[in-house]
């Protein structure tokens, strides 16, 4: 992808930021920010109460009223389950379901996003989240410092909450970017989104060149990005909740290109954990009542949502000014866009219950990302196994205990219908298109052990990303032979990749239309294959590709 010059397009500045650039949720009240908060009196509305955090005692038992767990969060929706587990205050209160197992917490909202290293070092906090791609391209720098966490627990996954959005009719998918800038966050969940759609997209390597990427400054965060596309001054932004909603809401004709309402397991927030507090029996004790309170606070926020926007409101400012410059429903509406990952949640997402292991995977495929794009600190950072990174045996534990958690978990997590197909894909257009190149012997239509193994390769990891949506799998071919020798060939090639789908990945057939389209949809245009930065062969060998195309989430 292409990047603009400072000067380019007047008003936005392009600026390479770091790891800690992943900037706060705000809506222009950054200043409100500017200061690490770590609020330790907290009012309890309807009571007119007050919780105060004792004296510090770092002698006292971790978890005590003298020693809280001190937690890392910022200034996000997702986390209201924790707020409302803890008394819908920062600091523990004693009526809470915290004080309930006999755990003490402390909650910092640290919206400046300090480095886990500085965390740790600090004792500023003994967890803090992270997204599980700002977790991949951070740990690798953790143990260059000598230090080193797991994620203990999956706390929420969008789904809705981020999104490539523009406002121009003609730009309906990934591919039509070509040309086209759009603003972002660098090295945040909005890039890693960006990137992967783009690497996925059926566009030549020129083509995904011509796309330029507006880096707003961190300072800006969010609310820089919203205002270069309300202003106009780019085509399409990526954007996550609220300044998304705003966003949609303030320009007429905006919608949403790519999202995790499709792309629904993609981006997860997680909870991690300093590894020095996970060696000790005491410390391993803690963090289990941690990781229990919070699924018992999403069971709470579920059941009430209103109850999860007042333990938003009663503890973070940000909120607190949100909803009265937007009015609490607008707070309520945002929760439509994430799901609050409980037990059942957990167990599904880390492949407990036999299933894909998502968060593994979307580790690794982040790590992928951001050292290609030259996010980590020191580029030779050693390369961490995804299952190094998370500490499973908390979840485990409480699965222990309930054996109805695994069994949902094993269900499908959508149905899928072949009324749906055909309305989906007659009713919409392809939000992206991956090109597969899935070889076959000539003049056959079975697949090869290289075929197959490029399948599980190129296209599960596609298909599982997309958890919600439905797909045309096509054949292809290039413009030499017989129109329909082609045609019939494609389309029986196309029927292979879903019957191995279906058997060896137990996808559901409902999610697939199967066409062939012979050369009559070609990527690359034989005649002039040179447009493109390709020979005459490398063109024709773009266009003999099994494509699979993605038609929205539900």
């Amino acid at each position: 992808m292409a990047q603009l010059t400072p000067l380019a397009k007047g008003l936005v500045s392009v600026i390479v930021i770091g790891v800690a650039a992943s900037a706060a949720w705000n809506l222009g009240l950054k200043e409100r920010f500017s200061k690490t908060k770590s609020a330790v009196t907290e009012k309890k509305a309807d009571k007119g109460a007050k919780a105060v955090a004792p004296p510090a005692d770092p002698n006292a038992p971790l978890g005590s009223a003298n020693n809280p767990l001190k937690v890392s969060l910022v200034s996000f929706h997702g986390y209201a389950p924790a707020l409302l587990a803890n008394g819908n205050s920062l600091v523990t209160r004693p009526d809470s379901i915290y004080a309930g197992k006999g755990l003490n917490l402390q909650f910092l909202i640290q919206d400046d996003i300090p480095t886990l290293s500085t965390i740790y070092e600090s004792g500023a906090a003994h967890c803090a989240w992270r997204t599980s791609d700002f977790w991949a391209q951070e740990q690798p720098n953790l143990r260059n410092a000598g230090k080193d966490g797991k994620a203990v627990m999956i706390v929420d996954n969008t789904q809705g909450g981020d999104a490539i959005i523009a406002r121009d009719p003609a730009i309906r998918s990934v591919e039509d970017l070509a040309g086209k800038t759009v603003a972002l966050l660098q090295f945040t969940p909005s890039h890693g989104m960006l990137i992967d759609a783009i690497d996925n997209s059926s566009l030549t390597a020129r083509k995904k060149e011509s796309i330029k990427t507006v880096f707003i400054n961190a300072e800006e965060g969010t609310a820089g990005v919203r205002a270069a596309y309300e202003s106009g001054n780019v085509d399409a932004a990526v954007l996550w909740d609220p300044d998304l909603a705003l966003a949609q809401r303030n320009v007429k004709g905006s919608h949403v290109v790519y999202s995790t309402k499709t792309a629904t397991n993609l981006i997860f927030d997680v909870m991690v954990c300093d590894s020095r507090v996970l060696a000790k029996p005491d410390g391993q004790a803690v963090v289990q009542k941690f990781v229990d309170g919070w699924m018992d606070g999403v069971k709470g926020a579920r059941s009430n949502p209103d109850n999860a926007v007042d333990a938003l409101v009663q503890t973070e400012e940000f909120f607190k000014l949100l909803a009265d410059k937007e009015g609490k429903p607008f707070v309520k509406s945002l929760f439509g866009n994430l799901v609050w990952t409980g037990l059942e949640d957990n167990a599904r997402i880390l492949g407990l219950a036999g299933g894909t292991n998502h968060y593994e995977r979307v580790y690794r495929r982040f790590d992928e990302i951001y050292r290609k794009a030259g996010a980590l600190a020191n580029p030779k950072s050693p390369v961490i196994a995804p299952q190094d990174s998370f500490d499973y045996r908390f979840i485990k534990s409480l699965l222990g205990q309930d054996k109805g958690a695994s069994k949902a978990a094993a269900k499908p997590q959508t149905t899928f219908s072949q009324a749906e197909l055909t309305q989906a894909t007659q009713q919409k257009s392809a939000i992206v298109t991956k090109p597969v190149t899935v070889g076959f012997s000539t003049g056959t239509a079975t697949l090869t052990k290289r075929a197959q193994k490029t399948i599980d390769e190129e296209m599960v990891p596609f298909i599982e990303n997309n958890g919600k949506a439905y797909f045309e799998v096509s054949g292809n071919t290039d413009s030499t032979g017989a129109r329909s020798t082609n045609m019939r060939l494609s389309g029986a090639r196309a029927r292979a990749v879903v019957e191995y789908l279906a058997s060896q990945w137990e996808f559901s057939k409902d999610r697939f239309k199967i066409k062939g389209n012979g050369s009559d949809l070609p990527l690359c245009n034989e005649a002039n294959p040179a447009a493109d930065g390709l020979s005459l062969e490398e063109c024709r060998a773009m266009n003999r590709t099994t494509r699979i195309a993605v038609y929205g989430g539900r």
